[in-house]
C-alpha cells in the first residue's frame, strides 16, 4: 500500500500514452508434455541495455500440469475510478492461472522485476469449493477487486454447470465468490472486459473443457458446437441484459476489446473461423437507442495450400484458415492489431472508423504453409498468436503458442517458444525489429505477455481522453 496512487496508474488513455517507455516484459512460458513445471519469464527489452532481447530472470513454478494461459495485474488504472476502495494500492503482483490445473499462483514483482517471486499460490479446491468453477482464464483488475473469467464449471470434466466469473480480493487474493447475479442465457465463457464509466461489461464463447483440453474436436466444430455469442452485462447490478449471436457458423468469438476511452461505446471481437468458407471474420460492436448491436466489418480469407504443407487436420479443405487468435487495440483506439495464427500474418488495421476497418500494415512470419522465417533469418514456428502493445503504441509483441494440445494439431513439427517485435510508424504500417528476437529454453513454448506498468491489454480507465 502507498501513500500515494501508484504512478503507473493513468486516469485516462492520452495519459498513459506520455508514459515513461517499458523496459521489462514478462511471458508465460509452458511446458507442453507436462514434463517440467511451467513458469514466468521476465525479458528486457530496453534498447541499449547489454542484456536487450534477453531472459534476465525466470519464476519456476513447483508444480507440474498447470498450464499456463493467460495472466494479468492485481490492480490497474481502474484502482483511479471514483467507486474504488483500493486508490493507494500498487500495481505490483501478478495473478497468473494454472488453465488445466485450476491453481492460481500471485507472483511479486518487487523490488524489482529481476527478483520476481512467488507470494501465495492458490489451491484449485480453494477455487471448486467458492465459485463451483474451474479453468480459470482471464484476469482483469477492476476498482473493487480482480476479476478472473472461466471455462469451466464444476465436477471432473467442468461441465457441472456453466462457467462463468469469479472475485479476488486485490490485497489479500482470497477468493470472494462468483460474480453473476443473473447470467441469462450465457452458458460458455472466454473473454470479458468493460467501460466503467457506462457501467457494461461483454463477455465472448469459446468453448467447455471436453472441446478444448484434448485438442479441438472437428466434429463439434463441423457441427457449430463452439460458442459465437457476445454477452453484455450491467456490470453493476451483475446482470446479463443482452446476448448477441454471431451466427452458428461463426466460431469461436473469442478476444473481446472495447475502445479505451470510456466515451466510445463500441469495441471489437475477433472469431477464430466461418465453417462455412474458413474465412476469419473482425466484428465491431457498438450500443445505440439504449441496445447493443454487432455486425462483421473486416473479413481474412483462407490461402490455398497443397496437401503435403498441411497438417492432417486440415489436408480435406486444402486450405489454411486464418485462424484469428488473438486481437489488440491501440490506447489511442486507432490501431487494432489481428493475429492470423493460422496463416502466419499479423494484420493491422486502422480503426479510426470503428465500423469501417482499413487494412494498414501487415507482416508475415512462419504459418502453417508459408513458414516465413524472421527478418533475422532464425525460424518462427507456428504463427503470431498473443500480442500486446506499448502504452504509446509504438511496439507490438507477441508469441507463437496458442494451446498445447491445439499447437499439436496444426504445427505437429512443433512449437519452439519465440516472442518477437515490430515497430510501428507514426502513421501506421509494421516492421519486425531485426534486433529483438527472444528463443526460449528448449521444451518451452510461449504464451501470454504483460509490459511493466501495464499494457493496452490489462488498463481500464476511468476519465476521458481530451
Amino acid at each position: 500500500m502507498t501513500m500515494r496512487p501508484d504512478p503507473t496508474f493513468h486516469a485516462s488513455p492520452k495519459l498513459a500514452m506520455e508514459a515513461p517507455a517499458e523496459n521489462f516484459a514478462y511471458t508465460l512460458l509452458l511446458s507442453p508434455d507436462f514434463s517440467k513445471p511451467d513458469a514466468l519469464a521476465v525479458i528486457d527489452v530496453k534498447p541499449g541495455s547489454p542484456s536487450y532481447s534477453q531472459i534476465v530472470h525466470t519464476v519456476t513454478m513447483p508444480n507440474k500440469g498447470d498450464e499456463f494461459h493467460h495472466f494479468g495485474w492485481n490492480a490497474c488504472s481502474s484502482a483511479l475510478s471514483p467507486l474504488a476502495g483500493h486508490a493507494f494500492i500498487e500495481r505490483r503482483y501478478l495473478i497468473i492461472p494454472g488453465l488445466r490445473s485450476s491453481r492460481i499462483y500471485i507472483i511479486d514483482t518487487k523490488p524489482d522485476p529481476t527478483q520476481a517471486k512467488i507470494h501465495k499460490i492458490i489451491e484449485p479446491e480453494e477455487v471448486f469449493k467458492k465459485t463451483g468453477y474451474s479453468r480459470p482464464h482471464t484476469i482483469h483488475c477492476g476498482p473493487d477487486g480482480i476479476y478472473v473469467s472461466t471455462l469451466g464449471g464444476g465436477g471432473k470434466d467442468g461441465t457441472n454447470g456453466p462457467p462463468g466469473v469469479f472475485i479476488m480480493d486485490c490485497e489479500t487474493f482470497e477468493v470472494l465468490g462468483r460474480w453473476e447475479i443473473d447470467r441469462g442465457p450465457q452458458t460458455l465463457h472466454y473473454d470479458f472486459w468493460w467501460n466503467l464509466p457506462r457501467d457494461y461489461m461483454v463477455t465472448s464463447e469459446w468453448a467447455l473443457p471436453p472441446q478444448f483440453e484434448n485438442g479441438i474436436v472437428p466434429e463439434d466444430l463441423l457441427a457449430n458446437k463452439y460458442g459465437h455469442r457476445l454477452h453484455f452485462w450491467d456490470l453493476r447490478a451483475r446482470r446479463n441484459v443482452q446476448t448477441i449471436d454471431l451466427g452458428a457458423n461463426h466460431q469461436m468469438a473469442l478476444e473481446v476489446r472495447p475502445a479505451h476511452d470510456p466515451v466510445r461505446e463500441y469495441g471489437f471481437v475477433g472469431v477464430v473461423v466461418d465453417t462455412t468458407n474458413l474465412e476469419a471474420s473482425i466484428w465491431t460492436w457498438w450500443r445505440e437507442g439504449g441496445k447493443f448491436h454487432a455486425e462483421k466489418t473486416a473479413t481474412i480469407p483462407p490461402e490455398p495450400a497443397p496437401k503435403e504443407k498441411l497438417p492432417p487436420l486440415l489436408q480435406g479443405f486444402g486450405a489454411v484458415p486464418p485462424l484469428v487468435t488473438d486481437i489488440d487495440l491501440s490506447m489511442d483506439d486507432r490501431f487494432l492489431y489481428v493475429s492470423c495464427w493460422g496463416t502466419g500474418e499479423m494484420r493491422q488495421y486502422d480503426v479510426s472508423d470503428p465500423r469501417k476497418p482499413k487494412l494498414a500494415g501487415s507482416v508475415h512470419i512462419g504459418g502453417i504453409a508459408r513458414r516465413t522465417p524472421h527478418p533475422n533469418g532464425k525460424a518462427f514456428a507456428a504463427g503470431p498468436q498473443m500480442v500486446e502493445i506499448s502504452r504509446d503504441g509504438r511496439r507490438v509483441y507477441w508469441t507463437n503458442s496458442l494451446y498445447s494440445t491445439w499447437d499439436d494439431q496444426f504445427y505437429p513439427d512443433g512449437v519452439p517458444g519465440v516472442e518477437v517485435m515490430a515497430n510501428v510508424g507514426r502513421n501506421g504500417g509494421l516492421e519486425l525489429d531485426k534486433d529483438f528476437f527472444v528463443s526460449f529454453p528448449d521444451g518451452y513454448r510461449a504464451h501470454q505477455i504483460r509490459l511493466e506498468g501495464g499494457d493496452c491489454s490489462t488498463d481500464s480507465f476511468c476519465y476521458p481522453s481530451v
